[in-house]
């Protein structure tokens, strides 16, 4: 069975290292000592380094990774959308969610989604493609997944995303449950919890599309709904 480490480094990045029985694989792998060192601790062995977007703070320790092991580094060609990357008997799914940038990717490991800066604990990533429809079309692929699946982001943005989410839905006490289980430790939810607070993916909820009235913004369809909540500041 598939297990995820997640690694704190900078500011707010998270990097992750997917591993089975004596393989792994890390994602966006900043914290390539602290890898580096599990791996030693957990005698596995690192196959992959692969990235969830080329921006720097997610690539900054592809070198020092590959430099301390015999991993081999994937990117484009090597994961395509769907595509599985093979760990002793298991298998990690490649997501492609363009949107953040054109190159993001998720990596899904069994309930695990590894969702870089397409989808954060409580809001999306900012649309630098500029390819605002399609990344709807991503966050709409991962709705799609199980409500069990943990989601992991690339950053800490649980505070300043709840209090955003607050701001729009101030009766939505779902957002404040969800606050009291926050571990800066461990920073996770599951897409259900998402679906009950992250108001990106609450586009067809009454209450936000009422606030939507309100502000006379576009409402009519859930692309137009979704876009709308994108522009509000």
């Amino acid at each position: 069975m598939l297990k995820v480490k997640q690694f704190r480094y900078g500011a707010d990045n998270f990097g992750y290292l997917v591993y089975e029985a004596q393989s792994a694989l890390a994602v966006d792998g900043g914290a390539a000592a602290e890898i580096v060192a599990f791996l030693g601790e957990r005698h596995l062995t690192l196959k992959y380094v692969a990235n969830t977007h080329d921006h720097q703070d997610h690539t900054c320790g592809n070198g020092r990774l590959l430099e301390a092991t015999h991993a081999r580094l994937l990117n484009g060609p090597d994961l395509p959308d769907g595509g599985p990357i093979a760990l002793d008997g298991a298998k990690v799914r490649v997501i492609h969610t363009p949107g953040h940038t054109a190159d993001s990717r998720c990596f899904l490991a069994g309930k695990y989604l590894i969702a870089g800066d397409t989808l954060f604990n409580g809001t999306v990533g900012n649309c630098f493609s500029g390819d605002l429809e399609g990344f709807f079309h991503s966050i709409r692929k991962l709705m799609a997944l199980p409500d069990e699946t943990v989601v992991y982001a690339g950053h800490d943005y649980v505070k300043s995303s709840v209090a955003f989410a607050r701001r729009l839905e101030p009766g939505n006490r779902a957002i404040g449950a969800f606050l009291k289980t926050y571990d800066a430790k461990h920073v996770r939810s599951t897409l259900a919890e998402e679906k009950k607070i992250n108001p990106y993916l609450r586009f067809n909820e009454p209450d936000l599309v009422t606030l939507l009235a309100k502000l006379r913004l576009p409402r009519e369809t859930e692309w137009e709904r979704w876009q709308s909540l994108m522009s509000i500041e």
